[in-house]
Protein backbone atom coordinates (compact mmCIF):
# COMPACT_ATOMS: atom_id res chain seq x y z
CA UNK A 1 0.00 0.00 0.00
CA UNK A 2 1.23 3.45 -0.87
CA UNK A 3 0.83 5.40 2.39
CA UNK A 4 0.89 8.82 0.71
CA UNK A 5 -1.91 7.89 -1.71
CA UNK A 6 -3.85 6.27 1.14
CA UNK A 7 -3.51 9.40 3.30
CA UNK A 8 -4.60 11.67 0.43
CA UNK A 9 -7.54 9.31 -0.14
CA UNK A 10 -8.48 9.40 3.53
CA UNK A 11 -8.48 13.21 3.48
CA UNK A 12 -10.63 13.40 0.34
CA UNK A 13 -12.98 10.65 1.48
CA UNK A 14 -13.50 12.46 4.77
CA UNK A 15 -14.06 15.81 3.03
CA UNK A 16 -16.63 14.32 0.67
CA UNK A 17 -18.48 11.88 2.92
CA UNK A 18 -17.90 13.41 6.32
CA UNK A 19 -15.77 12.44 9.28
CA UNK A 20 -18.57 10.53 11.02
CA UNK A 21 -19.26 8.33 7.99
CA UNK A 22 -15.58 7.56 7.31
CA UNK A 23 -14.70 6.93 10.95
CA UNK A 24 -17.65 4.54 11.28
CA UNK A 25 -16.72 2.69 8.07
CA UNK A 26 -13.13 2.24 9.23
CA UNK A 27 -14.09 1.34 12.81
CA UNK A 28 -16.63 -1.24 11.59
CA UNK A 29 -14.02 -2.93 9.41
CA UNK A 30 -12.85 -6.33 10.56
CA UNK A 31 -10.25 -8.82 9.36
CA UNK A 32 -12.47 -9.67 6.38
CA UNK A 33 -13.48 -6.14 5.32
CA UNK A 34 -10.34 -4.13 6.15
CA UNK A 35 -8.70 -4.97 2.80
CA UNK A 36 -11.75 -3.51 1.01
CA UNK A 37 -11.64 -0.33 3.12
CA UNK A 38 -7.94 0.03 2.34
CA UNK A 39 -8.56 -0.51 -1.38
CA UNK A 40 -11.40 2.00 -1.50
CA UNK A 41 -9.45 4.61 0.46
CA UNK A 42 -6.20 4.26 -1.47
CA UNK A 43 -7.36 3.65 -5.04
CA UNK A 44 -10.83 5.15 -5.25
CA UNK A 45 -10.34 8.21 -3.08
CA UNK A 46 -6.56 8.66 -3.31
CA UNK A 47 -5.52 7.54 -6.77
CA UNK A 48 -8.63 8.66 -8.69
CA UNK A 49 -10.44 11.30 -6.65
CA UNK A 50 -7.00 12.70 -5.78
CA UNK A 51 -6.14 13.45 -9.42
CA UNK A 52 -6.12 17.05 -10.60
CA UNK A 53 -7.86 16.36 -13.94
CA UNK A 54 -11.39 17.11 -12.67
CA UNK A 55 -12.63 19.35 -9.89
CA UNK A 56 -14.08 17.47 -6.90
CA UNK A 57 -17.53 18.94 -7.58
CA UNK A 58 -17.49 17.42 -11.07
CA UNK A 59 -16.50 14.04 -9.65
CA UNK A 60 -19.37 14.29 -7.15
CA UNK A 61 -21.81 15.06 -9.94
CA UNK A 62 -20.51 12.19 -12.07
CA UNK A 63 -21.09 9.79 -9.18
CA UNK A 64 -24.67 11.02 -8.88
CA UNK A 65 -25.17 10.17 -12.55
CA UNK A 66 -23.45 6.76 -12.49
CA UNK A 67 -24.62 5.24 -9.21
CA UNK A 68 -28.33 5.18 -10.18
CA UNK A 69 -27.42 3.28 -13.34
CA UNK A 70 -25.69 0.67 -11.19
CA UNK A 71 -28.82 0.43 -9.00
CA UNK A 72 -26.94 1.03 -5.76
CA UNK A 73 -29.41 2.95 -3.55
CA UNK A 74 -27.29 2.87 -0.39
CA UNK A 75 -24.30 4.32 -2.20
CA UNK A 76 -26.55 6.87 -3.90
CA UNK A 77 -27.90 8.01 -0.53
CA UNK A 78 -24.34 8.43 0.77
CA UNK A 79 -23.20 10.36 -2.30
CA UNK A 80 -26.26 12.64 -2.32
CA UNK A 81 -25.43 13.64 1.26
CA UNK A 82 -21.79 14.13 0.36
CA UNK A 83 -22.65 16.17 -2.73
CA UNK A 84 -24.98 18.46 -0.80
CA UNK A 85 -22.40 19.12 1.89
CA UNK A 86 -19.74 19.82 -0.72
CA UNK A 87 -21.31 22.36 -3.04
CA UNK A 88 -23.73 20.50 -5.31
CA UNK A 89 -27.16 22.10 -5.10
CA UNK A 90 -30.55 20.40 -5.00
CA UNK A 91 -31.29 22.01 -8.36
CA UNK A 92 -28.14 20.47 -9.85
CA UNK A 93 -29.09 17.09 -8.40
CA UNK A 94 -32.50 17.41 -10.06
CA UNK A 95 -30.84 18.15 -13.40
CA UNK A 96 -28.44 15.22 -13.02
CA UNK A 97 -31.32 12.81 -12.35
CA UNK A 98 -33.28 14.18 -15.33
CA UNK A 99 -30.21 13.39 -17.43
CA UNK A 100 -30.19 9.89 -15.93
CA UNK A 101 -33.82 9.49 -16.99
CA UNK A 102 -33.01 10.24 -20.61
CA UNK A 103 -29.81 8.24 -20.96
CA UNK A 104 -30.23 5.43 -18.43
CA UNK A 105 -33.97 5.03 -18.04
CA UNK A 106 -36.89 6.55 -16.24
CA UNK A 107 -37.04 3.84 -13.52
CA UNK A 108 -33.48 4.68 -12.44
CA UNK A 109 -34.39 8.36 -12.27
CA UNK A 110 -37.64 7.72 -10.39
CA UNK A 111 -35.75 5.81 -7.70
CA UNK A 112 -33.06 8.50 -7.61
CA UNK A 113 -35.59 11.28 -7.10
CA UNK A 114 -37.28 9.25 -4.37
CA UNK A 115 -34.00 8.67 -2.54
CA UNK A 116 -32.99 12.32 -2.93
CA UNK A 117 -36.29 13.50 -1.44
CA UNK A 118 -35.72 11.20 1.55
CA UNK A 119 -32.20 12.58 2.01
CA UNK A 120 -33.43 16.18 1.67
CA UNK A 121 -36.13 15.56 4.30
CA UNK A 122 -33.61 13.92 6.62
CA UNK A 123 -31.23 16.85 6.29
CA UNK A 124 -34.00 19.42 6.66
CA UNK A 125 -35.06 17.83 9.95
CA UNK A 126 -31.53 17.85 11.35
Amino acid sequence: MDRETYQRGLEIRTAVLGETYVNRALADADEFTTPLQDLVTEYCWGAVWGRDGLPLKTRRMLNLAMIPILNRPNELRTHIKGALTNGVTREEICEIFLQVAIYAGVPAAVDSFRIAREVFAELDQA
